[in-house]
């Protein structure tokens, strides 16, 4: 017969092979939602070349360009129920030398980011939580029945007063006007005021509970997502508001 611990390394080897297997399943299920309908525009809304130490930790000052833009996106494709949260972010693509030749190196710098966490599935535990609870005895759910007790007091506190409504925001959907960069675009030479072939684009990674990191298709990288991405057209960094200043003054 098989000792206790045999059968224990049996049961556990038996649940990590069915874990493995359903997870590779749910990582292979995202196949086949389409994520074609996506779509991203970025325009430029207003840039500034300035002087000064753009971080804190800037030992010297050097000039950098801050930026505002309008974002119009519809990543809601991108959501499925495998999907944990999105990762988007608005970069600019500039030539890496003081010349507009087209076919200059060209820098990439993130200028704005943020997370959209997915929406809370029904049958989370958090969501199951708040409709068994109310349900059960007081001795069992403590403090949780009063608390629901209270909201269904307010509740009917409320009738007859006028409910604002409320738009339903859905995830993945951005409408952004003026919006301004979390970060700063510098260069290692200090000086950025000039260059050329400007232009901004949008790109996300989609973080799965299980499974392999999704990229948007301008990214480059792989595996990639469908759907498009508009960028905005090509724009250069304007000079320094001193410079200009000079220039006046000379003609």
């Amino acid at each position: 017969m098989h000792s206790s611990l045999n059968r224990a390394q049996a049961v556990f080897g038996f649940f990590t092979t069915v874990a493995l297997v359903v997870a590779a399943l749910a990582a292979l299920s995202t196949l086949f939602f389409p994520t074609d309908a996506t779509t991203a525009t970025v325009e430029l809304k207003n840039v500034q070349v300035v002087k000064g130490r753009p971080h804190y930790y800037s030992t010297k000052r050097e000039e950098y360009a801050q930026i505002r833009f309008d974002l119009d996106a519809d990543l809601s494709p991108l959501y499925n129920w495998n999907t944990k949260q999105l990762f988007v972010y608005v970069y600019a693509r500039y030539s890496s030398s003081d010349n507009t030749d087209t076919n200059a190196p060209q820098s990439e710098a993130v200028i704005w980011d943020a997370i959209i966490p997915a929406p809370v599935s029904p049958y989370s535990f958090d969501a199951l939580k708040e409709k068994v609870l109310p349900h059960l005895p007081a001795s069992i759910s403590g403090k949780k029945v009063k608390r629901a007790s209270k909201a269904k007091a307010n509740t009917k506190r409320s009738k007859g007063k006028k409910v604002e409504e409320v738009e339903e925001v859905v995830p993945g959907v951005l409408r952004l006007r003026g919006q301004k960069a979390k970060y700063q675009i510098s260069d290692i030479t200090g000086k950025l005021a000039g260059r050329g072939n400007v232009t901004l684009s949008v790109g996300w990674n989609v973080q799965p509970w299980v499974g392999a990191l999704w990229w948007a298709p301008a990214t480059g990288a792989v595996p990639r997502t469908g759907g498009s991405v508009v960028s905005s057209e090509a724009f250069e960094f304007p000079a320094l508001k001193a410079k200009k200043a000079e220039a006046k003054e000379g003609v």
